[in-house]
């Protein structure tokens, strides 16, 4: 065992830190036990490397790591409630990782894995035999009133499936030095992806300092889970389909769910995504239902099944507890294992493990005035250590065991060399802090890296269509393309109506051309409270100042930030396919529409707007260059598309219906609205001619912002599409038939007498007319073939006649 190191031989910096941390402690004070010092004052095993390595940033080194930290947690979207914006907060991960010694974590793991073998144990009693109940060794009365007990479950797992695969435990240090266990997490355990996430973190804030640290790494314990669950399939034994089941978007811990599966390459699907026929689990995907092996569960045990279990959940899959009780699926963990976390349990916990293990318990359960131990946390304003109370949540997995395996289910486990530590009173939530900690375990010498990427153990069905996304993925990116597009146009627009406004009185023609964008941007009001409705042509430089101005508040759901919002929405539902380039710049699009507000001036408005349109074409140019084109990123680009095809013929149609008649100048505005300003300038010099603009922007297949280019652009993705081979012309094909159709029976020759003739005039906007109508029902087309799976009726009763 390494010796204790007194702080004089630190540097004096250093030093002085570990003085003034002594000095909050209280010098001499008995009976308290500190992570980084014993009671004699010297720095237990390990802390010496880390508070050098610290003294070699100097204060300015340590400030900028602890901002790269903070940058680095923001980018990656490690939030709660990230599906609230008014609500989502981050973390801040405290530079100064908690060192525990070796000798120290032995003692918890052998703990740890004692209890999970106690409670797999306690499970099959409680939901089989019972005869625990009889012997009076349960508290009955708590148990069976809990409403984690769950009646149904009885028997409800087969005899050789183990339930406890996955077991998250919630610790702290007392004042002697001795692990006490706060509560028992089974039902959705998380808190590993944080845990790798901080690690991941740490180890680019300070690359020197963790590559040569004697620490022992998390990543084989994540392959170690993720070999536990391949084990557990019952069939499709050489490629089974294992999924992660998550409450959505909505779960303050979705930032973890989408990063676990990305981690553990597995699909994240939510109960919708999900059906069950013939007691076996389907995934609703692009290609059909796809049959479902195993599921990684962060539901609560009751949301699971709406069937058996809690009627009025919307999470689950109706139909999941009968399919576990056929053997058709296994999950992670099974259902019922609530009432194992409660609380009536602790005082029984040692005559229970006599009973059952014919061990006596290592680990006790806290007290409820426990104190506990304390660790350091890095100030890094002050340039200070301060102690502070610290919990742990460990994790620990079963390790693999053949499907085919029915001796010694308690099985072995094996725990987590670190895990999700934050700041607060004992048995604090952990959403509850503002500061986590990542825990390192030591090693007796530097541990190998770990790559993420593990070696294959089987044969592997290369896969490159897509056709096993869900269709709820794929509908969130056709969304998330349509809403990108929809923002973008609406910034366009803004920044052609802020510009006139600027010129505002110093040109007739351009006062016209502000009160058209404002129709175009459909602002007719001046805010929800007002009652009045400002018809064009608006009155008043400050009416139409204000109203262009509160686009960039969320009261307007039309309006920036809400567009925003939805955009937002919808990536984050598809985390876990987009890139962390492309994610960055979602969070870039954050920060800037986060400074959006009323008070803005014109002109920082309108750079607002241009800044908004550059940021949304990198992250879709991101996304062209580093997504697979498969199906979902097909139907994002047909999102996008719909979306830009419908503004412009929208903005089109206006044109023909302008009431304040500013002539070509109206025609300007459409060119650079639509970024064909240089393109037409190059072509026809600087005249301006309704006819050629028109050809640019209606039949010029070369210009991806003409409706030529986009309805080919679509009709190539939707060839690609699944079912795209049948014979037989869906609708959605029907519906881009008839809009091609109108754009190619077109009478040209008539269009080209626009800025002549009414009846030019009407050409166009019957033809406008004729490529709005089915252009506007093909997204609804889309949903109904990709997204919906309507099922054929199923007879439930027998129609054979009585004998």
């Amino acid at each position: 065992m390494t010796a204790p190191v007194s702080p004089s031989l630190l540097a004096p910096v250093t030093q002085g830190l570990v003085e003034d941390y002594l000095n909050q402690l209280g010098k001499g004070q008995p009976g308290t036990f500190d992570a980084m010092l014993d009671g004699q004052g010297q720095l237990r095993p390990g802390w010496q490397s880390l508070l050098g390595s610290l003294e070699g940033l100097g204060p300015e080194g340590r400030y900028q790591q602890h901002e790269e930290i903070q940058r680095l947690l923001a980018e990656n979207g490690v939030i709660f409630n990230m599906h609230d914006e008014t609500q989502g907060r981050s973390w801040r991960l405290d530079p100064l990782p908690w060192v525990i010694e070796e000798a120290q974590w032995q003692v918890l793991e052998a703990g740890l894995t004692q209890r999970s073998r106690l409670l797999t144990a306690l499970y099959d009693d409680i939901y089989g035999a019972r005869t625990l109940f009889d012997a009076g060794l349960l508290p009955t009365q708590e148990l069976l009133a809990s409403p984690h007990f769950l009646l149904p479950c009885h028997h409800s797992l087969p005899s050789e499936r183990a339930p406890i695969n996955f077991h998250g435990v919630d610790v702290i240090q007392d004042t002697q030095g001795n692990w006490r266990v706060m509560a028992d997490r089974l039902q959705a355990p998380s808190g590993t992806g944080f845990a790798l996430e901080n690690r991941i973190l740490m180890a680019r804030a300070l690359p020197d300092m963790y590559r040569n640290a004697p620490l022992k790494r998390l990543a084989g314990f994540l392959d170690l889970h993720h070999r536990t669950l391949i084990a557990m399939a019952y069939q499709h034994r050489d490629n089974p389909t294992l999924i992660l089941l998550t409450p959505g978007p909505a779960s303050p811990r979705y930032f973890e769910h989408a990063y676990l599966a990305n981690y553990l390459n597995i699909a994240l699907v939510e109960g919708q995504d999900l059906v069950i026929r013939d007691t076996q689990v389907w995934l609703r995907t692009l290609g059909g239902l796809q049959p479902v092996d195993v599921i990684l569960r962060h539901c609560d045990d009751a949301y699971c099944d709406p069937l058996e279990l809690r009627g009025d959940s919307q999470l689950g899959v109706p139909g999941l507890l009968q399919a576990m009780r056929a053997g058709g699926v296994a999950l992670s963990n099974a259902l019922g294992v609530g009432v194992l976390e409660s609380p009536a349990l602790a005082d029984y916990l040692p005559a229970l493990c006599e009973h059952l293990l014919g061990e006596p318990l290592l680990l006790a359960n806290a007290d409820a005035n426990t104190q506990s131990a304390t660790a350091p946390v890095f100030d890094s304003y002050l340039q200070r250590l301060e102690p502070s109370t610290i919990n742990l949540r460990c994790f620990i997995t079963r390790t693999p065991v053949s499907a085919s395996t029915k001796a010694n289910l308690a099985g072995e486990y094996q725990v987590m060399p670190g895990g999700l530590a934050w700041v607060g009173e004992p048995g604090s939530p952990s959403m509850s802090s503002t500061i986590v900690k990542d825990v390192w375990v030591t090693a007796a010498t530097p541990q190998p890296h770990v790559s993420q990427l593990r070696q294959a153990r089987g044969p592997v069905v290369a896969t490159r269509d897509g056709t096993d996304l869900p269709s709820r993925v794929a509908e969130g990116l056709f969304w998330l393309g349509r809403y990108g597009e929809r923002l973008d146009t609406r910034a366009r627009l803004l920044r052609e109506a802020l510009h006139r406004l600027m010129e505002y009185d110093q040109d007739e023609i351009a006062d016209q051309l502000l009160d058209e964008l404002l129709l175009a941007l459909d602002i007719t009001t001046l805010n929800e409270d007002d009652e009045h409705r400002l018809q064009a042509p608006l009155i008043g430089f400050e009416l139409k100042r204000t109203a262009l101005l509160a686009q960039f508040d969320d009261v307007d759901p039309q309006a920036l930030q809400p567009l925003f919002s939805q955009l937002m929405r919808n990536a984050r539902s598809v985390r876990d396919h987009l890139g962390d380039d492309s994610w960055r710049v979602v969070h870039q699009l954050h920060q800037r529409i986060a400074t959006f507000n009323p008070s803005l001036g014109a002109s920082a408005a309108r750079r607002a707007c241009e800044g908004l349109s550059a940021q949304l074409a990198a992250f879709f140019g991101l996304c062209n260059e580093t997504m697979p084109h498969h199906f979902g990123w097909r139907f994002m680009d047909i999102g996008r598309f719909l979306d830009r095809v419908l503004g412009l013929l929208s903005l089109l149609k206006l044109i023909l219906n302008a009431p304040h008649t500013p002539g070509l100048a109206l025609w300007e505005v459409v060119l650079a609205t639509t970024d064909n300003f240089t393109a037409y300038r190059r072509r026809y010099r600087s005249e301006l001619h309704p006819a050629a603009i028109l050809d640019l922007l209606l039949f010029d297949e070369t210009n991806p912002r003409s409706v030529g280019y986009m309805l080919k652009r679509i009709e190539r993705q939707m060839d690609r599409l699944p079912g795209s081979s049948s014979p037989y012309r869906n609708a959605e094909r029907r519906l881009l038939i008839q809009a091609n159709a109108a754009l190619h029976l077109a009478d040209i020759d008539r269009l080209s007498h626009l800025a002549d003739t009414p009846a030019a005039q009407d050409a166009l906007e019957q033809l406008l007319d004729a490529l709005i109508e089915p252009l506007s029902a093909l997204s609804e087309a889309i949903s109904q073939s990709h997204f919906s799976h309507v099922e054929r009726p199923r007879q439930l009763v027998s129609m054979e006649p009585d004998a």
